[in-house]
């Protein structure tokens, strides 16, 4: 009877009959009914009609991940996350999160312990980072949204951490990673002690101390990434990549000319005739300078520390009666770099540096020194190192209550509180205005001159200070209550009923040097180089509730049905830091945004029409609300595009003139605090899935899952590809505005944040295993994946956009196929050997022209031509093959240890010509890719 049961969970084929008729011997055989994923009515582990994925701690153990991000985002059904590598320049900011069916982590919950922890900005996804491996005994992966008990954000489904309890001995665990190729290496360790034991002492006390290290690993120590000017033959044809950037060393200057136009030169190439190391020359007729190859001098993956501790308390006051406390602290560090500081600067006319640099050189483009309006140089502080940032993480999460049963009501109580605080600090690269002027104005550095001596001379200006921290704070009672209400046809009907309240928190803190010049500090006159000032604080909170019913029914001993019902109610968000738009000073606190409440529902089912098959499905609503940063903040300037774009207006046209030729463009972005019809509604969402799971033998389960999610009224920011591709249709996004890092006017472009977005998202997921015991020991085959059909986005007067196999305007991919195929080998009870082959499947590369001015056709002799041309092309599949061995010794205290290879053959990543999204890297795309190549790994544990 044990085994069928273990097989049957094993499986998730226990169906209504059998379910029940299981549940009484498992009463009388001591077996615990427990809360799965998803459901708040108690049982035993899988009865559920709803898909839920269950990583063991033998299955995490054989994935060989190192973190909880690495783990989670290594499954199939995982797709959209943001990763270490967006750190570097593509506005990650040390976060590493979940998305579930390439959805987005905005709508994908992540739980500990089935509860909410608080999430690293106003909204609601939460970073990985904050959440320590060593603490984790199993992970469960509801990928049906939309959770009644939850909450009816989780639109993209639910990842819930079970942390470990009841561990009684002393363990130590530790691990090294190395890649075969230089930097990435990686070192872990753990230690955990546990005292009592919870079913025969009445209590379990345990704590947990892990460190891991992570090392940086530098684009110039990979040739797929090491510049800018990769060279590749497609349809017979040799092309070369030609992602540079306008910003150099020696500085360029770009001259605005009285008839609208602009013209852009290198004085240091007229002066010498050649262009300076790490630079390549593109000529056009508006430019005759040499740009910045900058992929060399950024990082694949960033340089991180993490130290987590994580305590628990379990204790049983009598029979029916368990208490129990958790505690969850850790610090992230992640040291992330890129390119030197590029910056543009004002440059006067009657100046000593105009008059001496830039003057000589205009007839050499055919300019007259009476036709410049005014002039600014781009510059690249390569003497002052990579522009790097430290990003801090500081997590702390406390939770406590009861659960117990009571004249036959199941019942549980919680209160948690939870608190994520993220800092970013300048640590080196990036340079004070105020100091670096100082340094130019005493004649000790020339911004025309050869770079390569002057880092001794610009070091006092390099900035060590805090750029911002933000804080959030998660503060929620929640409590369930279960109870049998009647015997039904099928087995015994049952009632959970839930109820929750939160309050969040959000704070945005920027440094005085982050806000430059406004109203509150009106004499700071200091903005740091490399990056924009501008930035504003934001103070808000929002509080809600949620109350939900569910109601299972077996209608027949084959037949169980499931009707959910959640009702939410948001308050408006209180925001202390408002700013009159007009002249920046702080106005009194008010309210912004709507007040929101709406109902949504679930129906399930699962059909069992015999004993080895199950049928199951599900529909429902859900809604989100707006994050409270998308209300509050305060319309500011948003740094630059992440690709390249020709000048939007031109001349005539008055703002051509502040306009810096094709290259990154300047963003201008805030909330919208407006209330009623004008103001931010909440996003809406239809769902259904429909699934089999059918075990035509003993050791045989396949599974089958059919999935949709539709939203409406969804929160999109305007894709930066867009105004720039209809400069006609978005005019009214272009404006000149003043820059204090600049010193004078710049044009910029507004991308809103609007309610007008629709999205669609549909897959299949796949999920069998089989098993058999030979003369040599036993064989566990898996293979599980997803197959997304559907995944775009329409916005009102564009094209649909889908980024199933392509890269879309929103600068992402969906991979069609995403999938893992496992072989395990367990011999001898003491060793397990298992082979896996990861797969993701290709795409449309994203499509250039000649205007990105980021691709050249090769000429017959190897150089390269003056213009530009454009290609459209498909970046290949990626497939990696993984080993581990892992050896248990029971004999010597427990003793367990896995030797591994990821990446067995060393496959590179796939060329990608992209000049947007994801990092600052160049030649692929990291976010689909992994950098590091074939890694050795080994881990250990020893318990006693």
């Amino acid at each position: 009877m044990c085994a069928a049961i273990r097989l049957l969970c094993m499986t998730g084929l226990i169906g209504g009959s059998t379910a029940f008729s299981l549940s009484a011997n498992a009463q009388e055989a001591g077996i615990q009914r427990v809360e799965i994923t998803g459901s708040a009515i108690k049982r035993i582990a899988k009865e559920g009609a709803l898909p839920v994925q269950f990583l063991s701690a033998a299955d995490i153990q054989k994935t060989g991940a190192k973190s909880v991000e690495e783990l989670v985002q290594s499954l199939s059904s995982m797709q959209g996350f943001t990763t270490a590598s967006e750190s570097v320049n593509g506005g990650g900011g040390g976060v590493q999160n979940a998305s579930i069916h390439s959805i987005g982590a905005a709508y994908t919950l992540v739980l500990l312990n089935g509860r909410r922890i608080a999430s690293y900005g106003s909204g609601s996804a939460v970073n990985l980072a904050s959440i320590p491996m060593s603490a984790v005994e199993r992970v469960e992966i509801l990928t049906d949204g939309a959770s009644t008990l939850y909450g009816s954000d989780a639109i993209a489904g639910v990842i819930n951490f079970i942390l470990k309890k009841n561990q009684q001995d002393f363990r130590f665990d530790a691990g090294a990673n190395r890649p075969g190729k230089k930097g990435g290496g990686n070192s872990n360790f753990s230690i955990s002690k546990g005292f009592g034991d919870l079913d025969k002492d009445g209590y379990n006390f345990l704590v947990t101390y892990a460190h891991d290290a992570q090392r940086e690993l530098n684009a110039k120590d990979r040739d797929f990434a090491k510049t800018g000017l990769r060279r590749f033959t497609e349809n017979g044809k040799t092309y070369s990549t030609y992602l540079l950037a306008a910003n150099t060393a020696p500085a360029s200057a770009t001259l605005s000319l009285k008839d609208n136009t602009v013209k852009i030169l290198s004085p240091s190439y007229f002066k010498t005739g050649a262009c300076a190391p790490n630079t390549a020359f593109v000529g056009t007729a508006e430019d005759k300078s040499c740009w910045f190859d900058y992929a060399g001098t950024v990082q694949l993956v960033p340089k991180s520390e993490r130290d987590s501790l994580f305590s628990s308390f379990n204790m049983k006051l009598n029979p029916d009666l368990n208490v129990f406390g958790e505690l969850v602290l850790s610090k992230y560090k992640q040291t992330a770099r890129y390119a030197p500081a590029a910056q543009r600067l004002s440059l006067p006319l009657t100046g000593a540096l105009y008059t001496n640099e830039v003057l000589p050189y205009l007839g050499s483009i055919g300019v007259s020194p009476g036709d410049v309006g005014s002039a600014s140089m781009n510059i690249r502080f390569t003497d002052a190192g990579g522009r790097t940032r430290d990003y801090i993480t500081e997590a702390k999460h406390l939770a406590f209550g009861a659960s117990g049963m009571k004249n036959g009501f199941d019942y549980s109580a919680s209160f948690t509180h939870s608190e994520n605080s993220q800092e970013s600090n300048f640590v080196g690269g990036f340079l004070s205005k105020n100091a670096y002027n100082g340094i130019v104005a005493s004649g000790q550095f020339n911004p025309f001159g050869p770079s390569g001596s002057s880092s001794a001379v610009l070091a006092p200006a390099i900035l060590h200070t805090n750029e911002n921290k933000i804080e959030v704070k998660l503060d929620r009672i929640s409590g369930t209550l279960s109870h049998a209400l009647f015997d039904a046809p099928g087995g015994t009907s049952q009632l959970a009923l839930s109820g929750d309240y939160a309050q969040q928190r959000y704070n945005f803190m920027p440094s005085p040097i982050s806000q430059g010049a406004n109203a509150q500090q009106p004499n700071f006159t200091d903005t740091p180089l490399g990056d924009s000032a501008d930035h504003l604080p934001v103070a808000a909170k929002r509080s809600n509730w949620g109350a939900s019913a569910e109601w299972m029914t077996p209608l027949h001993k084959t037949l169980e049905v499931t009707a959910a019902a959640r009702y939410d109610a948001y308050s408006a968000v209180k925001n202390s830091m408002v700013f009159d738009p007009s002249d920046g000073k702080l106005l009194s606190p008010a309210d912004q945004g709507n007040a929101n409440k709406k109902a949504t529902y679930k129906l399930a089912f699962r059909f069992t029409p015999v004993e080895n098959l199950l049928f199951r499905g599900s529909y429902g609503t859900g809604f989100k609300v707006a994050s409270m940063d998308s209300i509050a903040s305060p319309t500011v300037q948003a740094g630059n595009t992440s690709g390249a774009y020709a000048c939007p207006v031109k001349a005539p046209d008055p703002r051509a003139a502040y306009c810096t030729g094709t290259t990154q463009q300047y963003l201008l972005n805030g909330g919208n605090n407006l209330s009623g019809p004008s103001g931010l509604r909440p996003e809406t969402s239809e769902q259904f899935a429909v699934g089999v799971r059918f075990d035509p033998v003993k050791s045989l389960s396949l599974g089958l899952d059919l999935w949709s999610v539709n939203m409406k009224d969804q929160l999109t920011t305007l894709p930066e590809q867009f105004p720039f591709a209809d400069p006609v249709k978005f005019n009214n996004n272009f404006s000149v505005v003043y820059d204090q890092g600049i010193g004078a006017n710049k044009l910029v472009t507004l991308l809103p944040t609007f309610n007008l977005a629709a999205a669609r998202y549909r897959g299949i997921d796949w999920d069998n295993s089989y098993s058999m015991k030979t003369g040599v020991g036993k064989f566990d085959f898996k293979w599980n994946g997803t197959y997304m059909l559907k995944s775009e986005v329409d916005v009102p007067g564009s094209p649909t956009e889908s980024s199933v196999g392509r890269f879309d305007a929103y600068n992402n991919v969906t991979a069609r196929i995403v999938s893992r195929l496992s072989a395990s080998w367990a011999s001898l009870d003491t060793y397990t050997h298992t082979l896996a082959i990861n797969f993701r499947s290709g795409y449309h590369d994203q499509v250039l022209t000649a205007d990105d001015n980021a691709l050249k056709l090769v000429n017959d002799d190897g150089t390269l031509p003056v213009g530009f041309t454009g290609l459209k092309r498909d970046v290949k599949a990626f497939t990696t093959v993984d080993w581990q061995t892992r050896i248990q010794m029971k004999q010597y205290a427990n003793l367990g240890i896995s030797l591994g290879i990821r990446n067995v053959f060393d496959a590179e990543p796939p060329l990608s010509i992209r000049t947007a999204g994801g990092g600052n890297q160049a030649g692929f795309d990291a976010r689909y890719a992994s950098p590091l190549g074939r890694q050795f790994y080994v881990t250990g544990g020893v318990s006693f």
